[in-house]
């Protein structure tokens, strides 16, 4: 995000405000619907350029030739902000509600069915539309930190324990996953769905030839691969438009709570599972599923995701979630109950412990990366840590970009190496970044995964005069201050 960037977004942002929309949710929803609708024209445009070039007709166009007033490029330059408004508000946003699937029975249609366009007057849609035109979107990162940067400016971001996941840390995660076209990939608390963003661009970066084999796979990578669950209408809807940007048609992002009796019974479904679940404190016993209970009975929600991942796993799933450092080291029964679970009746991969300042500027928590994967039959040997100390950013409030190619600076592309070959690294003393632990060790030592317990730090000897030295310095030194103190007062005299 450059400065102009910011500042562009800031204009707008207080052009709403002042504007008469003052909800920091309903503004990101608001500049959500029209950054996706310039979205939609400008991919419709690169589609014509593509079928200009192969003397094609433009294959499935988003607009057809009765909609071309529908689309922002000729929409923008009505001179008549009434003419605008009412183009907007009566024909674009019920257009791109139906938007997904056939005849628009979508998952993306479904939540955008109760979306209401809320911009009050002709002045400000105008207003809005043309800072918003000034926006390059031709990038899909540039795009994601626009995103990035409109939650950041909400002021009650994380206070539920909603945090933001950074986009390369959700990058990490996903390479060191590596998903393939046979996954049924799933974020339990997707959000604006980060996470299965990532994952298709992953699927569609190492195997397109799969994925795009025929139209089964095609159907199966659009409809049946990516899993999102939220029980935020809004959020539902920003995922789901973020996964039709992304070109996932039919994602099935449903409105549940995942925690919550009505979704008991649900398991097995899911190959891997990405998540950073928000991590609120604590739930009414009432309220939450009793399967989850008989994994690990407790209130805390930080315990029951990691329940809730292990049951929606198939056997032999794999996991790769975000969690605060309470539960590596928890010292209470519920704590160490699921941890002994983890080691000895599933699989515990790795652990990847991240420093504090990820994210900010929502909070300054402490939190890890694990990684592990559902047996229902132990399996785990030895488990990988590693101390990442810096992620390429800087860890105060601001988050400037650092040198990428500088490790002390960027661990991240030093950890997806050595989690790739950490069947190597079991030569790796306890005082460098990463090494193995076996199980019996962790074991013995109450099932505790925190680093710390592990690493092993370096301590310089140094050696030291002894007292009786030093008591003579300091007596030569006091002699010598003296015998200055008396030259000083024979000057002045």
């Amino acid at each position: 995000m450059t400065g102009t960037l910011k500042s562009q977004i800031d204009q707008i942002w207080n052009a709403f405000w002042s504007g008469g929309i003052s909800n920091p949710m309903e503004v990101i929803e608001q500049m959500t619907y029209l950054l996706f609708i310039k979205r939609l024209d400008e991919l419709q445009t690169v589609q014509e350029k593509k079928a200009s070039r192969l003397k094609q007709p433009v294959e499935r166009p988003i607009f057809g030739p009765k909609q071309q007033n529908l689309r922002w490029s000729v929409f923008r330059q009505m001179g008549d902000p009434t003419a605008l408004y009412q183009t907007v508000s009566e024909k674009v946003f019920p257009f791109i509600k139906t938007l997904g699937g056939e005849g628009g029975t979508s998952t993306y249609s479904a939540h955008m069915k109760d979306a209401r366009f809320t911009i009050p007057t002709p002045a400000l849609l105008t207003k809005v539309v043309d800072m918003l035109d000034a926006i390059p979107m031709d990038d899909r990162d540039t795009k994601g930190d626009l995103y990035e940067y409109m939650l950041g400016k909400i002021a009650s971001a994380g206070q539920n324990g909603q945090f933001r996941t950074p986009r390369h840390i959700i990058k990490l995660m996903v390479d060191m996953m590596a998903p393939k076209p046979s996954d049924t990939i799933c974020d339990p608390a997707c959000g604006t769905a980060g996470f299965l963003v990532a994952a298709s661009e992953y699927l569609r970066t190492h195997h397109a030839d799969e994925i795009y084999a025929d139209k089964n796979s095609a159907k199966r990578f659009n409809a049946d691969t990516f899993h999102g669950f939220d029980f935020d209408s809004t959020m539902l809807r920003v995922g789901s438009m973020n996964m039709l940007l992304h070109g996932v048609e039919n994602p099935a992002i449903e409105n549940r709570d995942s925690l919550s009796e009505g979704h008991a019974g649900v398991e097995g479904q899911f190959s891997l599972i990405l998540a950073n679940p928000p991590f609120a404190g604590s739930l009414d016993y009432e309220s939450t599923a009793k399967d989850l209970q008989a994994i690990v009975k407790t209130k805390k929600t930080e315990l029951l995701f990691v329940a809730l991942f292990l049951r929606l796993l198939k056997p032999g799933g794999r996991a790769a979630v975000i969690v605060p450092d309470g539960v590596l080291f928890g010292s209470s029964k519920a704590h160490k109950a699921l941890r002994r679970t983890l080691v000895e009746d599933h699989k515990l991969d790795g652990i990847v412990s991240m420093p504090s300042g990820v994210f900010r500027p929502y909070a300054g928590v402490s939190t890890a990366i694990l990684l592990f994967t559902k047996t229902n039959s132990g399996g785990t040997d030895h488990v990988w840590f590693y101390d990442m100390q810096a992620d390429g950013y800087s860890l105060d409030d601001k988050r400037n970009p650092l040198d990428e190619k500088n490790h002390l600076k960027n661990n991240l592309p030093d950890i997806l190496a050595r989690w790739n070959a950490r069947s190597t690294e079991a030569s790796r003393s306890r005082m460098q970044q990463s090494f193995l632990v076996s199980k019996a060790e962790i074991a013995d030592k109450n099932y505790d995964l925190s680093i710390n317990r592990y690493k092993q730090v370096a301590h310089e000897e140094v050696h030291h005069a002894a007292p009786l030295v030093i008591l003579a310095e300091l007596k030569a030194l006091e002699a010598e201050i003296a015998q200055g103190m008396v030259e000083l007062e024979g000057l002045l005299a």
